[in-house]
């Protein structure tokens, strides 16, 4: 029998298919290691990475991972009590919603807007801090950006990674370190920073040093401890102020102001 796309497999045919050993050779074959979704016909969606030799166990039966290495996306296949799936690649939304998480994830509609508001573009430099789970990280690297993650705790770090890993792949131009952006910035020439943290005002004096001429840096939630600010994001301008140690743009201004240097944010634009 030959194995056209889309063609229903069940579990005796799994050795009849001498296409699954030309994986390689065709971009809509499945393979191991790769994540799938298996959707039922309730539209429920199971998220599974495929491993030779393993089994996928539900309430209505298993379904045995060799089954499905080899064959086409888009396949229907069939469990052991005979109940069927659709087999297919997750998309970015589906890969947010169902990922291993510890953190509270960026939902699929406030990627989207975040995006746009940050103006991401292939290319650019991104410091991304509290990377939480990955979905904004997965989100940014899909625009086409490169991405470094500062990020406190080691088992969200590690989270992330693994989920970015599984999603883009072991290509990405992406890492994650254990540093507190509060304390400062390590790279410089950024183009964007994007904050998902309680207190983004605090990197305001290292994002100013971070960011190339011209730049911009995007808080993704609302501050818990401060009023929120009235700008979406700040722009740094070298030249927005004669005296830049000396000026400041805080929560609830929309331009820059002269204030004391102990409580300075930084010489920015905000808008």
């Amino acid at each position: 029998m030959d194995p056209d796309r889309g063609e229903d497999i069940r579990p005796e045919d799994a050795d009849a298919f001498p296409a699954k050993v030309h994986a390689d050779s065709d971009k809509s074959l499945l393979v191991a290691g790769e994540k799938i979704l298996l959707v039922d016909v309730k539209q429920r969606r199971y998220l599974l990475t495929l491993r030779s030799g393993a089994s996928f166990h539900t309430h209505v039966g298993l379904v045995a991972h060799d089954d499905l290495i080899g064959a086409y996306e888009g396949s229907t296949v069939y469990g052991s009590t005979g109940r069927r799936f659709l087999v297919v690649r997750p998309t970015l939304s589906d890969m947010v919603l169902k990922m291993p998480r510890g953190a509270q994830v960026i939902y699929p509609k406030d990627l989207a807007a975040i995006l746009m508001e940050a103006d991401i573009a292939p290319g650019m430099r991104v410091l991304e801090a509290g990377v939480g789970s990955g979905a904004l990280s997965m989100a940014l690297l899909r625009a086409g950006a490169s991405v470094v993650g500062y990020e406190l705790r080691e088992d969200f770090a590690n989270r992330a990674h693994n989920n970015v890993v599984g999603m883009v792949g072991e290509g990405a131009d992406y890492r994650v370190e254990l540093r507190d952006v509060y304390e400062g910035i390590e790279e410089r020439g950024l183009d964007r920073i994007v904050l998902d943290l309680p207190e983004p005002w605090r990197v305001i004096p290292h994002a100013e040093v971070g960011l190339r001429s011209g730049a911009s840096s995007a808080p993704t939630s609302r501050p818990s401890t401060r009023p929120r600010s009235s700008a979406a994001h700040s722009r740094t301008a070298p030249s927005a102020c004669p005296a830049p140690s000396r000026c400041c743009t805080g929560p609830g201004t929309s331009r820059t102001a002269r204030c004391d240097p102990t409580t300075a944010w930084s010489a920015t634009r905000a808008f």
